[in-house]
């Protein structure tokens, strides 16, 4: 999957001071996309930001923590009026708090629960009548873990199955309009993500190991590749899809 010309488009784009939020981001400006770039750690997302430009394209560098709601508002508001229009939406923010349910502490469940399903929600909304006037695409980036029950995420895992599932909602609510709304679910990648993993000492490891793929770990490229595909016009067919790029882990 390779994006079209994005080229006069301006997209938004959570989580892209690293990961697969920079390669995201970086993918479109290479497609000739503007970009509007979000997170909370601010040196990240002016790494990335150089990246966008080095690509011949602006970034508008944003350093909003998304478990506010206001802040959800404020990024579609400063993205306008900077470029003056919105084309694409790429939810890719997230967090991952694991650990056995029983210990889980409230402010993790509630952290996850803001960044990973009503940031989503809050930029959509209000993000979609600029949307709708440019025909533009909304991208969540749910996880295998919307599909696959995983021992000691319990949190992470319903936070994943709901956007995969607002994703779906929001299709069929629009399916009459000028806008498409699709996600993509990735399987295990090597980014700063993993790194809560530690806070899995002492858990079964055999549990744990059942959530991993035979093939390995995913490119984290490869996954962006596909998330700014169906944010360009190739992707003009798809909406409502969820498409998972996970190595194989949900195929069973």
């Amino acid at each position: 999957m390779q994006a079209s010309s994005m080229e006069g488009k301006v997209a938004l784009v959570t989580g892209a001071a690293a990961g697969l939020g920079r390669s995201t981001a970086l993918k479109l400006a290479q497609a000739g996309a503007d970009v509007a770039i979000v997170d909370i750690a601010e040196d990240g997302l002016r790494e990335t930001a150089s990246d966008v430009e080095a690509a011949g394209r602006k970034a508008l560098v944003l350093s909003l923590d998304l478990s506010e709601r206001a802040n959800c508002a404020t990024a579609v508001q400063q993205t306008l009026g900077t470029f003056g229009r919105l084309d694409a939406l790429c939810n890719v923010a997230g967090v991952m708090k694991p650990g056995p349910t029983t210990a889980f502490p409230d402010e993790a469940w509630d952290l996850t629960m803001k960044v990973n399903l009503e940031a989503p929600f809050f930029l959509i909304r209000a993000a979609l009548p600029h949307l709708l006037e440019a025909h533009g695409a909304i991208v969540n980036v749910t996880s295998c873990a919307a599909f696959q029950g995983q021992a000691y995420f319990a949190a992470y895992c319903a936070t994943k199955a709901g956007l995969t599932h607002m994703t779906k909602a929001l299709a069929m609510e629009y399916i009459k309009e000028p806008i498409r709304i699709n996600a993509v679910a990735p399987g295990g990648m090597m980014t700063g993500l993993v790194h809560g993993m530690a806070a899995l000492a002492g858990c079964d490891r055999e549990l744990i190991g059942r959530m991993g793929s035979l093939r390995g770990m995913c490119e984290v490229d490869e996954v962006a590749d596909c998330v700014a595909f169906l944010a360009s016009p190739a992707a003009k067919s798809y909406h409502g899809a969820c498409i998972n790029v996970d190595a194989g882990i949900t195929a069973d």
